[in-house]
């Protein structure tokens, strides 16, 4: 694919661009967790049972895992920013059949063809990211990007509870309409890529969304402890046939130039590395907010609504800290620079596991606190290695793999703290001592990748 050589984009071009990328994930990140707090009342008002209810959040979660690397595929060849804006189109058009779907078959649909969308924006926001800022830039860029979602994620729970407390459940999906009208509207602003030489591969797309189905419901039923003596052949199938359509994906993919499954990026030392920390990293992260909850309301004695304050300090930390690592990147290695996060990280996990029966509420918070700050100072760094480890023409591989990565990683992390569950009567400890372990692998694997990235790549 050939592109158009620009050192980013001038300003107030480049402050549009941002905002329209901050938009589009903004909403993206919300709506995979907006909908869990409403649940009860979605499947009482549309007559489901809580079981079936599921659906609603895991049909989105789904197309999202499977659409990002078949999306950011053809990000390459039809340009990244006609990817976005069709993304944003149909994740608005999505949102309102949401808001006016009258049963749960509809609503499920609807929710199938949000997540598209919504993998439509994921797919290729690092990739316009690479080509909005200029390169010397370009970690404070994926600071700032970081910062978006950290802030999305802290006040998801929020702006879900405030909508429910003055409408109806639909208006959480209504207010994405006038958002994705906004975002479409300024989209104009975002970089252009030349359209690549190669053609779609249908069939790699569909292998791979088999795969990665594949996987994850074998995770899935792997972390709810239905690998019992009777279940082993079923699970045992899943991951069968995850692997034979794995090794018929990959075999399809060797030798193309701009594969669906970018192995040939995966060839290259620093960018394996830092997607293998990522995964560590993610992991860690899912299983603590997983876990904390039940910590904080069994173990530590809190109630649901001190719970959700006292969870707060993390993704706060995480806004302050993803701007100055995104500054700290375009200096210092990532290797470094996520070694030193995970630590941190690890160490905020470890202390939590360690509070006293009845702590103080400053000795939680600092706790808190620590574990953003680890996180920031990983992800920044580690994302912009991920982009800027690859080739130009194959930012858009990198984009879907940064958040293949990180999804693979929150649903590994989810699951192991569901198995711990379903094994331990309390297993809150152990789950929180396991993401600490999961952090540290990260912090190893990131430390590596000062043999092979001694210094920034600029």
């Amino acid at each position: 694919m050939t592109t158009i050589e620009t050192d980013g984009l001038p300003l107030p071009r480049r402050h549009w661009a941002a905002l329209t990328v901050g938009i589009g994930i903004t909403m993206a990140v919300i709506d995979g967790s907006i909908a869990n707090i409403a649940l009860p009342t979605i499947a009482r008002d549309l007559k489901a049972t809580a079981a079936e209810s599921i659906w609603i959040v895991n049909a989105y979660q789904l197309i999202v895992m499977v659409s990002l690397l078949p999306l950011s595929s053809l990000g390459e060849l039809v340009g990244y920013r006609t990817i976005y804006r069709w993304g944003i189109v149909l994740f608005g058009i999505a949102s309102l059949a949401c808001a006016m779907a009258d049963s749960l078959t509809t609503l499920t649909l609807a929710r199938l063809l949000q997540g598209a969308g919504a993998a439509g924006i994921m797919s290729v926001n690092s990739a316009l990211t690479r080509f909005t800022y200029p390169k010397a830039m370009l970690g404070r860029g994926i600071g700032i990007t970081a910062l978006v979602v950290a802030t999305a994620a802290a006040l998801g729970p929020t702006i879900a509870a405030g909508i429910l407390s003055i409408a109806t459940w639909p208006w959480l999906f209504a207010v994405n309409v006038p958002l994705s009208i906004l975002a479409f509207a300024i989209s104009r602003s975002l970089p252009e890529t030349m359209r690549g030489s190669h053609r779609f591969d249908w069939t790699s797309a569909v292998l791979n969304a088999i795969t990665i189905a594949l996987v994850i419901v074998a995770i899935d039923d792997f972390g709810r402890g239905r690998a019992r003596p009777d279940g082993y052949w079923l699970i045992g199938l899943e991951i069968a046939g995850a692997a034979i359509c794995g090794l018929l994906l990959v075999r399809r993919q060797r030798g193309r130039l701009s594969p669906l499954l970018p192995i040939d990026l995966l060839k290259i030392p620093v960018f394996a590395m830092s997607i293998c920390t990522s995964i560590c990293s993610f992991a860690g992260q899912a299983a603590a907010y997983v876990t904390l909850p039940f910590f904080m309301q069994t173990v530590v004695g809190r109630s649901e609504v001190q719970t959700g304050l006292l969870m707060t300090p993390w993704p706060m930390t995480i806004m302050v800290v993803a701007p100055l690592a995104g500054r700290l990147a375009d200096r210092y290695p990532s290797g470094l620079l996520g070694g030193i996060g995970m630590a941190i990280f690890a160490c905020g996990l470890v202390s939590l596991a360690m509070l006293p029966p009845e702590p103080a509420t400053l000795d939680i918070i600092w706790r808190m606190m620590l574990c953003g700050a680890g996180f920031a100072l990983f992800q920044s760094p580690n994302n912009r290695t991920i982009i800027g480890s690859a080739p130009v023409e194959r930012t858009g591989g990198a984009s879907g793999m940064l958040g293949t990565a990180r999804l693979l990683g929150q649903t590994i992390g989810a699951a192991m703290v569901a198995l711990i569950f379903n094994l331990q009567a309390d297993g809150t400890h152990t789950a929180l001592y396991m993401a600490a372990g999961f952090a540290l692998a990260g912090m190893v694997m990131s430390s590596l990748r000062l043999s092979v990235q001694p210094s920034v790549k600029r």
